[in-house]
């Protein structure tokens, strides 16, 4: 990235009209900027009074990578005033895979007010794939909220959660389709016989992507057992 087009970015961050901003930051989104131009710019705009610039930006720090990016997300996911933009730093954290953020996300699924950013926290854990969020997602997947419950089955999935194998198997026959579908993507990620059964289940299902999901999960564990 030469110098003239990150001076063009950072002067329409710097803009007053909002839209001058969201154009700089999806600039700074792109694949072809580097990490390292990135960040300086990235992290001005964490702070922008407006929210979507503010979202943009904390979504920008779990793609465009940097040792910094950690502490900076975690700051926003305590303290910005908007939900929105803590459910994308929490997502954001997901990204980094860094398990330092195992604590501040598990923080934010037991103590944020906003579902939304419960939500983030439980999918984020899933993506840190460590065994120790197991509780938490548990936590979640009692939550009477159907999203939560999603997230937790996502995220137990992606944990190799089988020790919970029986609890997330409850879900087989869900009223809500896209418990089971979250279901039948997550055994593929679960070689036990009884995912297996399971699936062989859920392939029977009455909602095509269901179905779907089912017979691709199976495929998957036909390689892992």
């Amino acid at each position: 990235m030469n110098q003239h087009s990150l001076e063009q970015i950072a002067a329409q961050l710097n803009s007053s009209n909002v839209s001058d901003r969201i154009l700089a930051m999806i600039e700074l989104q792109k694949e072809t900027m580097p990490a390292q131009d990135a960040y300086p710019l990235i992290k001005q705009a964490i702070y922008d009074e407006n929210v979507q610039v503010r979202g943009m930006a904390a979504f920008s720090l779990g793609v465009k990578q940097t040792p910094e990016n950690r502490a900076i997300l975690v700051n926003v996911l305590e303290a910005d005033p908007d939900y929105n933009v803590r459910a994308m730093a929490a997502g954001a954290l997901g990204y980094l895979e860094d398990q330092q953020a195992l604590a501040p996300l598990t923080h934010a699924f037991y103590e944020d007010t906003s579902w939304l950013v419960q939500f983030s926290a439980a999918v984020a854990l899933g993506n840190l794939k460590n065994v120790q969020a197991q509780a938490v997602l548990l936590e979640a997947l009692n939550s009477k909220n159907p999203l939560l419950q999603e997230a937790a089955i996502m995220a137990l999935g992606e944990i190799g959660a089988i020790s919970v194998i029986d609890r997330l198997l409850q879900y087989v026959n869900a009223d809500d389709w896209m418990l089971r579908k979250r279901l039948a993507e997550a055994l593929g990620n679960l070689p036990v016989p009884q995912s297996q059964a399971a699936l062989n289940d859920l392939q029977q299902d009455s909602n095509p992507l269901v179905v779907e999901a089912a017979v691709r999960s199976q495929q998957k564990l036909a390689k892992l057992l």
